[in-house]
């Protein structure tokens, strides 16, 4: 007879781990019923909702509740002394993991998650060197994992989640141009990448230019006539999360321009010192500024279009 691998073994420890209710090394036990003795008392809405998303499927081996797993103990620890008989006005002990009063810490509780979900969530490193993962944001901040649909994983709902962190973020995107994220049409992760942020500003490809283009692609050229801003970083000129400028614009034209154009031997300053107080200002100014002219500010593939104007 072969000699069954420690791997083997140490499945099959786990398989039976939910009967195992007492362990003579002082270890912490398991239920004896499993997941029976759990909803014997969380029969609540918000628990039973498990069953309804991927964590409750008894028929994937891959779920918490699939053939040989420790149900509702594999996220949330040893449950012996939890579910164990109290004598009355005796304090029930907590569960491990996830759960009011739990001494455990946020990178423990993350663990937990990662060791089934570490090739979903951008893996090990990634994680480990993004902003979230650094200001110790815990999975469960921002994920329901009992809920029958999660609404950080959701379009419509998912900026709501962001929002109670990023209240800057909130503000911007009500302003009157923005993407179109109050419509539910996109949401935070169409641009960010929340698990694996191996960028500055965490977006979802490599560059900001590379995550803008995913969308709008008619503005990646590569053009006869470049304009510089729009090849190096496109928020030079624009707020990505919303402005009160039109065409989402960090400032109004001309000063947007200016700040990189000198404004000398060019029409787009008054003909008069006085002209802003009260006197005539040239129409390049007050009109629709630059653009009156040099239309073409992304770039231009006119043989004459060296100055954007065609």
């Amino acid at each position: 007879m072969k000699r069954l691998s420690a791997a083997i073994i140490f499945a099959l420890i786990l398989s039976l781990a939910p009967l195992a209710h007492a362990q003579d090394d002082g270890a912490p036990s398991y239920s004896r019923e499993g997941a029976d003795s759990c909803l014997s008392c969380h029969e609540d809405a918000v628990s039973l909702a498990v069953f309804k998303n991927s964590h409750g499927v008894p028929t994937d081996p891959r779920s918490p509740f699939g053939k040989g797993q420790l149900q509702c103990e594999a996220c949330h620890g040893p449950g012996g002394d939890h579910s164990r008989r109290v004598r009355r006005g005796q304090e029930r002990p907590v569960i491990p993991y996830f759960a009011e009063g739990s001494t455990s810490t946020v990178a423990e509780n993350n663990a937990v998650c990662l060791g089934c979900h570490a090739d979903s969530t951008g893996s090990g490193a990634q994680w480990h060197d993004g902003a979230h993962d650094f200001n110790d944001v815990g999975c469960a901040d921002c994920h329901s994992s009992h809920a029958a649909h999660d609404p950080v994983l959701q379009v419509a709902t998912q900026p709501e989640v962001c929002f109670e962190c990023h209240a800057a973020q909130r503000a911007q995107v009500s302003k009157p141009y923005a993407h179109p994220i109050a419509d539910g049409k996109m949401d935070c992760s169409s641009c960010h990448a929340p698990h694996g942020e191996q960028t500055a500003a965490g977006t979802a490809r490599q560059t900001l230019n590379d995550t803008c283009f995913e969308c709008h692609a008619e503005k990646r050229g590569p053009y006869l006539w470049e304009h510089a801003p729009v090849t190096e970083d496109c928020s030079d000129c624009h707020a990505p999360h919303g402005s009160s400028h039109q065409g989402m614009l960090s400032m109004r034209g001309p000063l947007l321009c200016q700040s990189c154009h000198s404004q000398a031997g060019h029409p787009s300053v008054p003909y008069q010192d006085s002209a802003l107080a009260g006197g005539s200002a040239s129409a390049f100014l007050l009109g629709q500024n630059c653009l009156n002219c040099h239309s073409q500010v992304h770039g231009s593939n006119h043989p004459s279009g060296s100055k954007l104007m065609r």
